[in-house]
């Protein structure tokens, strides 16, 4: 029996981007779009996030000490078109640049796109496939990058980005995702968790 079931939700990638360099002593994020990602096993080569490992960071201080070397789960930052609008609403923006974020990905057409749980799918045709790891934690990096762009709105950010940030990923299968690509969401075939039930 299948582990993960094929869902008939699709997205449709509405804008590829990369950072190239680490977020500096600035604390503001430098990215790019792009037409097109060629995804090995090891990520996007010449984006900051990739690798096939990485050291621990902030958002797993409670697992390793900062610096140890891990496997790498966050290769890939996928943000949803619709959650942007939402967060740029609130920011009193006509739109969030996705490079003002990180993003690597932004998907059209999928609800609730950061509650995706853990150990999704997203299949793209030709079969690029990603791994949703975990929820990616709204921070203080897109907020200076905001305020820098649009003065008087970036304070506000992880306020308006909470429950909305996206999530991280890693790549399963390799591939070339380009914009306008459509993408199958994949779910595990288990119930939530219920301690105790």
């Amino acid at each position: 029996m299948p582990a993960l079931i094929p869902t008939d939700h699709y997205g449709t990638i509405a804008w590829l981007g990369r950072v190239a360099r680490p977020v500096g002593r600035d604390l503001l994020i430098h990215g790019e779009a792009l037409e097109e990602m060629a995804l090995t096993f090891a990520g996007f080569a010449g984006e900051v996030h990739a690798g096939l490992t990485r050291p621990a960071c902030s958002r797993v201080t409670a697992q390793y000490p900062k610096g140890t070397e891990i496997r790498n789960t966050r290769q890939v930052s996928l943000v949803s078109a619709e959650e942007l609008a939402g967060i740029a609403a609130e920011l009193g923006l006509e739109a969030v640049d996705p490079a003002w974020l990180g993003a690597s990905v932004v998907v059209a057409g999928l609800p609730d796109f950061t509650h995706l749980p853990p150990s999704s799918r997203l299949q793209a045709e030709g079969g690029a496939t990603l791994v949703v790891d975990m929820e990616n934690l709204p921070c203080i990096e897109p907020a200076k990058t905001i305020e820098q762009a649009r003065p008087g709105h970036g304070k506000a950010f992880k306020a308006a980005a909470k429950g909305r940030r996206g999530v991280t990923a890693w790549v399963e299968a390799e591939g070339t995702l380009r914009l306008g690509m459509r993408v199958r969401l994949h779910v595990p075939a288990q119930r939530p968790w219920a301690p105790g039930a």
